[in-house]
């Protein structure tokens, strides 16, 4: 990719007076092979000094929403921001100063290499002493599970330090309102995007996690959102293992009665056995069924790619020009 014009670096931020400060202060303004450095915060609705503090400290883009959108709307409003503005490079951070700002250089060395288009900055998890051994072992499975469903190798999926080039934010689409970071990792690999990973540090924790805000909330949340993303991307494969599991079930009750019927086993060969033989014919139907689901999901997909691909082309034209102003307020 050679030398980059503009790297901007986004924040989400949700009542974060205390914490953005230092975050900014950690942050670069001028790095080898790069022009331009830019600082964008997006205030996701809060209700504390969270703006006048990013104005402060000399924040260039700022995309404030009147009422609190949730994290993955306020991401999507910072890359939508960052590429009117000329981004060449999008790094998304947090404003508790969770990640290492000094890692930034060895975060987008990739897609200055042009060998990824998305990197993203793996967490020593078990190093970690502010998590307890149940989100570690959360993370590790949550992060197995999303290298299945993405075909990737990615290690710490739920990590928010991150980088995009400018054509692999140009092509995000973000549907779940919980969190962005499963399905940009997921959509990446269903697209074939180049996607890589670089190990990074962590400062100390200075608040607890918003989004975890317990343990079994976040399990239930993100089995969710790992589901619909895995609906969205990969219908048929869903459906199709969905509607194994009655077919498989029916299958072996209906087995079970003819063996039953023929008097292979049993004493009793001139039983009915009705409700069994109805029960079999159920479970049959739900699970073709299902199989139907996923090649009607999966055709309506192939609409779905084509409108992605209208998508771009709009981004691009809308996004060749530059921002007309730093401060933007959304409802």
């Amino acid at each position: 990719m050679g030398k980059i014009k503009k790297l901007i670096i986004q924040i989400p931020c949700y009542n974060e007076e205390a914490t953005l400060g230092l975050t900014l202060s950690q942050l670069p303004r001028h790095l080898p092979e790069v022009d331009v450095v830019e600082w964008l915060i997006i205030d996701d609705g809060s209700r504390d000094r969270t703006v006048e503090v990013a104005q402060a400290c000399g924040v260039d883009h700022i995309v404030s929403f009147r009422r609190n959108q949730g994290l993955a709307k306020g991401f999507m409003a910072g890359i939508e921001l960052a590429l009117k503005a000329g981004a060449d490079i999008i790094v998304n951070t947090d404003a508790d100063n969770q990640y290492c700002a000094d890692d930034i250089p060895k975060l987008i060395q990739p897609i200055i290499e042009g060998s990824a288009d998305i990197v993203v900055g793996a967490r020593p998890i078990q190093e970690i002493k502010d998590f307890s051994p149940v989100k570690k072992f959360l993370q590790k499975l949550g992060s197995w599970v999303v290298r299945v469903a993405s075909k990737t190798n990615i290690p710490d999926a739920p990590s928010g330090f991150r980088a995009f080039s400018r054509e692999a934010a140009l092509q995000l689409n973000v549907f779940n309102e919980y969190t962005y970071t499963l399905e940009t990792i997921i959509q990446a690999g269903q697209k074939g995007m180049a996607i890589a990973y670089v190990a990074i540090r962590t400062n100390g924790y200075l608040r607890p996690s918003r989004l975890v805000k317990s343990i079994p909330a976040y399990i239930q949340r993100s089995i969710i959102t790992i589901v619909r993303i895995f609906m969205t991307y990969r219908p048929l494969q869903f459906f199709m293992l969905l509607g194994s599991i009655p077919f498989s079930a029916g299958s072996l009750l209906c087995l079970r009665w003819l063996i039953l019927f023929w008097g292979i086993i049993g004493d009793n060969p001139a039983k009915p056995r009705v409700p069994s033989l109805i029960l079999a014919a159920i479970l049959i139907l739900i699970g073709i069924q299902l199989w139907i689901f996923g090649l009607v999901a999966d055709l309506m997909s192939v609409n779905r790619k084509l409108l992605e691909d209208v998508q771009l082309r709009l981004r691009r034209q809308e996004c060749n020009g530059k921002s007309e102003t730093n401060t933007k307020v959304l409802n």
